[in-house]
């Protein structure tokens, strides 16, 4: 990947805990925006902002409708909304059927992300206990995009990573302690024609 410009982290069971391992390693300097897209219940987890607040330099908040993505940003999607990329580099909320039992899903932003970003998009898929993700994945290396999983042996719940190790090309296959560094060196390449 010549340059990253954005970096959209899925996952469920199990990858909380790698979120507060990877966050405090990411360099404030970021040069993309991160969007994280956790499977949690309605109503449930407010606090999942403040909570990843504590562990970074980044700002961290929940994303808006029509909010521009901007460097420097963590984004989490709203518990019971699909989150979408627009062509115009904003979020967009989708209340429409639940996708691999989960609403936000995993695929819809990963898909949605990989139309817009195409070679300059970068995905992680952490742990977890159903395939969502499985396929925005495919749409991302489609699109020329970056594929990157959570090593099935390091998760909680290894199904989620272990089916896209199975479906899909990927590109990385990482511990959640090398994680922070991969993201911080994707921010930091240069253009080849630099």
């Amino acid at each position: 990947m010549e340059r990253c410009e954005a970096f959209i982290i899925g996952g469920s069971a199990g990858s909380l805990e790698v979120l507060l391992k990877v966050l405090p390693v990411i360099d404030a300097a970021i040069k993309f925006p991160i969007v994280i897209v956790i499977h949690r219940k309605h109503g449930t987890d407010s606090l999942l902002p403040d909570l990843l607040s504590g562990r970074t330099g980044l700002q961290v908040k929940e994303t808006d409708e029509k909010e521009e993505l901007k460097a420097g940003f963590i984004y989490i999607a709203p518990s019971d909304y699909h989150l979408l990329i627009e062509r115009d580099h904003t979020f967009s909320l989708d209340y429409s059927e639940k996708i691999n039992y989960s609403r936000p899903s995993i695929d819809v932003t990963f898909q949605t992300a990989a139309e817009v970003y195409k070679d300059k998009l970068a995905c992680l898929l952490l742990s977890g206990s159903n395939s969502d993700g499985v396929k925005g994945l495919k749409n991302v290396k489609e699109w020329g995009g970056m594929a990157v999983i959570q090593d099935p042996r390091t998760a909680q719940v290894a199904y989620m990573p272990a089916q896209a190790q199975l479906n899909v090309q990927i590109d990385r296959v990482l511990k959640p302690e090398d994680m922070g560094e991969f993201i911080n060196l994707l921010s930091n390449r240069k253009p080849q024609n630099e």
